[in-house]
Formats: C-alpha cells, structure tokens, sequence
C-alpha cells in the first residue's frame, strides 16, 4: 500500500480519555470495516504516568471505511468524552514549519514559494523607476481650478 492511499485510510481520534487503549478503539471502530493498525502516541515528557496523549490513529484497510467512520463517530461519545474523528494528515517534518530549528527562510518550501524570478525583479525596478519620474507635487496642473463645484458655464 502506498503512502498516499494508506493516508486515506488512516483517521484521526482526539479527545480520548485516560481509559481508552488500543483494543478499546480497535473495538470500538470495527463495526465499519477491516482495522489494519491502531495506534496512540505515547507522551513525550518521560516522567508522564499518561498512557497516550489523548489522541490516536486507526487505519483501514479500504479508504471508504474510513469515510465511513469519520460520518458516523464524529462528534460521538467514548467513555463519557466527546470524540473528533477526522482524516489523518500527513506527519510535518521537525525541520520544516513553526516549531523547527531551521530560519523558515532557509526552508526549502519557503524558498520555493517566495522565491522570485529576475523577470519580477526587473518589472519592479520598472516601476519603481517610472514612479520617480512622476512629479513631485500631486497639485501639479491643478492651478485652474480654484473654484470648489461645477465650472460655471
């Protein structure tokens, strides 16, 4: 399976009390197809006693089960605690994005995204070039008109 279609299979469960495991979820979602993995991040400070970070993972086996999943136990309740079920995003790198170590200039999607080319560069310098041979006085041509309203006829 590759990554993009295993993606698709793959949702999100936040919200998730203390009291919920990996058989629990796993029970809890396959009345709506085949569960190929189930997974709850452990916290990462290592003197928590939490059993998982309130949220986890489960991924199908055919991507319209997990559609079918997220329609049906969004918003629903799971030991007295109201669950999100959404689809999986994919995972951010730590060196790309707020929170990473790296100057978001020196990030390649960054980059890519606001770089610009010489022929930008040079309409730029264009206009900036044409705004400074335009005169200095916006009232410039204007000395006819001394009057407020209508030109009287």
């Amino acid at each position: 399976m590759t990554d993009a279609s295993r993606l698709k299979s793959t949702i999100y469960i936040g919200g998730l009390d203390n009291a919920v495991n990996g058989p629990t979820l796993h029970a809890a979602f396959l009345p709506f197809g085949e569960i190929v993995d189930v997974s709850l991040p452990k916290p990462e400070a290592p003197s928590s006693t939490d059993p998982h970070r309130g949220f986890g993972y489960v991924e199908f086996e055919i991507p319209e089960d997990a559609k079918e999943a997220i329609d049906n136990m969004d918003q629903s309740e799971l030991y007295g605690r109201v669950i999100k079920v959404a689809a999986a995003k994919p995972q951010k790198e730590s060196n790309e994005g707020l929170g990473s170590k790296t100057a978001i200039w020196e990030q390649e999607g960054w980059l890519a995204k606001h770089a610009v080319s010489e022929e930008d560069r040079l309409t730029a310098d264009r206009a900036e070039a044409a705004a400074e041979t335009r005169p200095e006085d916006p009232m410039q041509g204007l000395e006819g008109l001394d009057v407020a309203g209508p030109r009287p006829e």
